[in-house]
């Protein structure tokens, strides 16, 4: 009886060190969010109308601009910054994983009840120590 208990104990054993160190490296998967070494980069560009969006006016890199960061699948956002002097904006110090980037517009279809939309961009840090330009987002003002 004693021999079958140590072998039911180092079964036990056993599958406690596997399930163990499935549970630690799954721990290690890092969401995305800051904590990396990678970096998304971009521009913000305005269109700027006349109050009824039928004459362009004036076209410009957006300073101080808002720019907003969602990590993953989130619906909120993680992150903000503003656009520089030349419309340019950096989020560094992120890990590998999907994220949306955007930045409010004047609503040219006047049908936003609140008179802005969101100017999204899909991007995606696959790998360490990488810079992603995401390229300009135009936005429109009146």
């Amino acid at each position: 009886m004693s021999h079958i208990i140590k072998k039911y104990i180092t079964l036990l054993l056993v599958f406690c060190g596997i399930a163990s160190f499935t549970a630690l490296m799954s721990s290690c998967d890092k969401e995305p969010g800051e904590g990396g070494n990678s970096t998304i980069t971009g521009k913000v560009y305005v269109r700027d109308y006349d109050p009824y969006f039928l004459f362009l006016e004036t076209e410009y890199y957006a300073s101080d601009e808002e720019v907003f960061l969602i990590y993953g699948d989130g619906i909120t956002p993680n992150d903000r910054i503003w656009t520089g002097p030349d419309g340019d904006f950096e989020f560094p110090y992120l890990r590998p994983g999907k994220y949306q980037v955007y930045v409010y517009s004047d609503d040219s279809t006047m049908t936003s009840p609140s008179g802005t939309v969101p100017v999204y961009r899909q991007v995606e840090i696959t790998e360490k120590k990488q810079t992603i330009d995401i390229g300009t987002i135009v936005i429109t003002k009146n």
